[in-house]
């Protein structure tokens, strides 16, 4: 079974900004309050690392996760961190240069929405909650994208989307033993020898 589900264009795009972003979304994510900005102001030094900070804060409930190239942000979106900062739009475009910075400034904005990064714990509680899912809708995309609305209900920083497609793999080849563990009873030895070729076997 195939962990690649996507092409390599829907990964990029999977890996990227939306080309765009309503209203409604601008409003809601990218609206900072008096204690948003005068955190941004301690935690970073420099008018381009304060408003990368601002853009990571606000798209990490929004998308999940924050994409590598954080000036890449739909323009209508940095304008108005820009705006709220009274910082010039233009001093986003370096932000990122030092990877550190980027990695950095996602720890703190994680810290401070109480996210969490997927350890351990967190791949076993979403590979549960995708085996349910797996067991009623087997297209991967629908996996994924379930998969992704679990993480965020969780407050967990949704991983790279290969290592995503790769668990969810896994988690389809688990749900088709589940099934078949469930419907083994029901069939009579004729029509167990007969499906041998569709089913795993249960005593391998």
């Amino acid at each position: 079974m195939s962990t690649r589900f996507f092409s390599e264009d829907e990964i990029r795009r999977l890996r990227s900004w939306p080309e765009e972003i309503g209203r409604n979304e601008l409003i809601s994510y990218f609206t900072l309050g008096s204690d948003d900005r005068a955190w941004i102001l301690r935690s970073a030094r420099g008018s381009g690392n304060r408003l990368g900070l601002a853009v990571q804060l606000c798209a990490l409930p929004w998308l999940g996760f924050v994409p590598d190239d954080v000036p890449a942000v739909p323009r209508s979106a940095s304008n108005r961190l820009a705006v709220q900062l009274g910082i010039a739009v233009a001093e986003l475009e370096t932000y990122g240069e030092r990877e550190q910075t980027r990695t950095e400034h996602l720890r703190l904005v994680a810290a401070r929405l109480r996210w969490r990064t997927a350890g351990a714990v967190e791949w076993k509680e979403l590979e549960q909650f995708l085996l349910a899912r797996a067991v009623e809708h087997d297209a991967p995309s629908v996996l994924f994208r379930l998969g992704c609305e679990y993480l965020s209900s969780q407050k967990v920083v949704r991983p790279g989307a290969i290592s995503l497609m790769e668990r969810i793999a896994t988690v389809r080849q688990d749900a088709v033993a589940e099934v078949y563990g469930r419907v083994e009873p029901l069939l009579d030895e004729h029509r167990r020898v007969s499906s041998t070729g569709c089913w795993p076997s249960s005593r391998a």
